[in-house]
């Protein structure tokens, strides 16, 4: 099975700035906010993408939900103070105004339809004058609301009426305002709509069935919003370039002419427009959210806010802070030793309960309990993942524990490890952020929770002091696997293989390609140091006898020896990348634990591979990979040296519930600004005009175009004849 490896360490980095630029993790260090939404920053190259001020995605998300909730009139004020622009442009305030008097109307009373007059007469019928040309036409059909009731879904104006007109408006303003704040999604957003949309076309075109189409259902929704209308003056811009007009159609699945407004809108910036066009797809929000907290709990990025059992009655000198959340017991001592109950719960005198409720969105729930703290009133929510959301991560029966050993670790290195993890926090400004609440009120409540974190940061560093692992605890799993991943990912092979053998001794036995590489990273680690007699007995022992039973190891085997002959080059460095090595350790070793790989990262070996096949069949590059650092993704050197071990280690640690879909392709890519493209195993050679040409008149795939300038020796007229004859 043909796998496409990935540079894990670059995701961590687009998950790591996507978290930061959300506030999803506490961390001192975030600054993406500093820079005010009156000066956007440039995005006119690959190079210059940016997630932009996390403040004005807020103030997008509140104004997206204001007009969507049919509050019309708060939306306008949010404009007004952030945003006034959008109210200079009569096109938008029309519709704004428009939307208001159905709104006014739907509320039914008579106070509010006098209002509804007075808005038809001071601010709707004045801007339909010049909005656009068909304004006061419009302007006039809705009048008719006056006549026929909301509920009539056979009068002229259901469509007024439509609850629906909320979305279209709510999404319009939000791309108009994304552009022009350059309040773009964070790059991993982005890059993941992108990779899950070309997945999702290739998967359809190839009439072949997506092992992750269960995942992508849910993450990208259907419905985009609504394209943004370039201004009249725009409608006379020198005409593009052919070549940015098809990338962006077929990137994002537009129309030619979509393409081209789309390009107008953004000034002629195709990496701008591509942006725009990006950020209309919808996605579940909540649903990523979850995704990148599994991937970070997983990879060691965040803790993963449960306490074991044996920190559970640390004392400290004062009163207990204590949050119950069904599934969750999570205690906080500040007084005499308290048991972490993950019921209801007890409390004790001197505790401060806060009730949380399981509502990811982050809106107002039946179960909130607001409380005081410090004479503040707050509403704290925790999304807080169940002790039992980790133990079902098993996919399989054969994941039993009960025969393996607690590894050696040292507490000293637990809790050094853990003191590198933030703590997640969730979308706790975005639920602060709501209709009728000040930002003073806002900013307080926010100190509050950050008190709070701050005392769980406080107890978990000096619960993990005396940590003591348990090979059943679920939090213990963890902390055996990335205790391996840390070791692996230092070269220290050796401690590795004598902790997993000491755990379970059979597990190289069933691994042994990970025992092959493991020996290799301690064969070179000796060659490097200059003990060049315990490196081959280390090759005799281990390498030699692991090759022999698998064939596919002898070239890697030979390839390590080599390493005999450079001893003033760093061996190691050069022989094998650590980093992947620890990743499908530990992909293996959670396994045998119990705990799968997260949903994510099988969401981007599928995502990753079907973009390689993707663009072998359209045999040029991607004009958008570098923007979205997806060329990073890709970007592993794999030397010669273990590129058949690390291979094949990938392609069985990714072979249980995330096959990959192959196509064979006889093409061959070639780099872009290539004025030729190389045609199959006929070797006709197609110019890329007369592809552009062919793509343009018949509104074809690129791969589509030159198969058909195959057939017709590569000469564009006659293919357009051949097809309108």
């Amino acid at each position: 099975m043909d796998t496409t490896p990935i540079n894990w360490e670059a995701l961590d980095a687009l998950i790591i700035d996507f978290a930061k630029s959300e506030k999803l993790v506490e961390d001192s260090s975030f600054t993406t906010s500093s820079s005010p939404p009156s000066s956007p920053p440039s995005s006119s190259s690959p190079s210059s993408i940016s997630s932009s001020s996390y403040h004005s995605r807020l103030i997008i998300r509140q104004i997206r939900r204001l007009l969507e909730a049919g509050d019309i009139d708060a939306a306008i004020d949010l404009l007004r103070s952030h945003a006034p622009f959008i109210l200079e442009d009569h096109r938008l305030l029309f519709r704004l105004q428009k939307q208001r008097f159905i709104e006014l109307l739907r509320r039914g009373t008579t106070e509010d339809r006098d209002c509804a007059i007075n808005c038809l007469r001071n601010a709707l019928a004045p801007c339909a004058l010049d909005a656009y040309p068909e304004a006061y036409e419009e302007f006039k059909h809705v009048l008719l609301a006056f006549i026929y009731d909301k509920e009539d879904q056979t009068s002229p104006v259901a469509s007024e009426w439509s609850e629906r007109r909320r979305f279209d408006i709510a999404g319009l303003i939000s791309t108009v305002l994304r552009a022009h704040l350059h309040a773009y999604d964070p790059v991993f957003s982005m890059t993941l709509i992108y990779l899950i949309s070309i997945h999702k076309g290739f998967c359809f075109r190839q009439g072949i069935s997506s092992p992750i189409s269960d995942l992508t259902q849910r993450l990208l929704l259907e419905e985009r919003d609504p394209p943004a209308t370039p201004q009249e003056t725009l409608y006379e811009a020198p005409p593009f370039d052919e070549v940015d007009i098809q990338a962006l159609a077929h990137a994002v699945e537009l129309t030619r002419q979509g393409a081209v407004d789309s390009l107008r809108f953004a000034k002629g910036d195709l990496f701008q427009a591509f942006q725009n066009e990006l950020c209309r797809m919808r996605f579940d929000v909540i649903m990523l959210d979850e995704l990148v907290r599994e991937y970070c709990v997983y990879r060691g990025i965040v803790d993963s806010g449960i306490l074991s059992s044996s920190a559970a009655g640390i004392q400290s000198p004062s009163k207990s802070l204590k949050v119950d959340q069904p599934g969750i017991g999570f205690c906080l001592s500040r007084g005499s030793s308290h048991e972490v109950d993950s019921g209801a719960g007890k409390h004790s005198d001197g505790e401060i309960s806060i009730s949380t409720n399981d509502n990811l969105g982050g809106s107002p729930g039946k179960n909130s309990e607001v409380t005081s703290m410090q004479g503040v009133d707050v509403e704290l929510r925790y999304a807080f993942e169940s002790t039992n959301n980790h133990e079902d991560c098993s996919t399989s029966g054969s994941h039993q524990s009960d025969n393996l050993r607690v590894p050696q670790r040292s507490k000293a290195n637990v809790t050094a490890e853990r003191s590198k993890r933030k703590r997640w926090r969730g979308r706790q400004d975005d639920i602060c952020f709501t209709t009728g609440v000040s930002y003073n009120e806002t900013s307080k409540e926010l100190s509050t929770t950050a008190v709070v974190s701050n005392m769980c940061s406080s107890r978990e560093q000096q619960a993990s002091e005396c940590l003591s692992l348990d090979i059943n605890n679920v939090e213990d799993k963890y902390e055996i696997v990335l205790g391996m991943k840390e070791l692996t990912s230092k070269g220290m092979a050796a401690e590795v293989v004598e902790e997993v053998n000491a755990m379970d001794p059979n597990f190289f036995v069933q691994n042994p390609t990970l025992l092959f590489q493991l020996k290799q990273v301690e064969f070179l680690k000796l060659v490097t140091s200059g003990d060049h007699s315990s490196a081959l007995r280390v090759a005799c022992s281990h390498l030699g006898p692991l090759a022999a039973s698998d064939q596919a190891l002898l070239k890697p085997l030979k390839e390590t020896l080599l390493a005999l002959l450079q001893p003033n080059e760093d061996a190691l460095g050069k022989g094998l990348p650590l980093h992947a090595l620890a990743t499908s350790l530990q992909v293996a070793i959670g396994r045998r634990l119990g705990i799968d790989e997260p949903q994510l990262m099988k969401i981007m070996r599928a995502t990753l591979h079907t973009h390689n096949e993707w663009f072998k069949l359209q045999m040029c590059k991607d004009h958008f990979e570098n923007l979205l650092k997806i060329d990073s993704l890709k970007d592993v050197t794999t030397p010669s040296l273990a590129a058949a071990a690390i291979s094949k280690s990938n392609a069985d640690s990714c072979s249980n519930g995330s096959s990959q879909v192959t196509v064979s392709s006889s093409t061959r890519m070639v780099e872009d600004g290539s004025s030729l493209t190389q045609v199959s195993s006929r070797d006709v050679v197609c110019d890329e005009n007369a592809i552009l040409k062919v793509m343009e008149f018949l509104a074809l795939p690129r791969a589509d175009a030159i198969h058909l300038l195959a057939q017709y020796n590569g000469n564009a007229e006659t293919v357009i004849q051949q097809i309108f004859a």
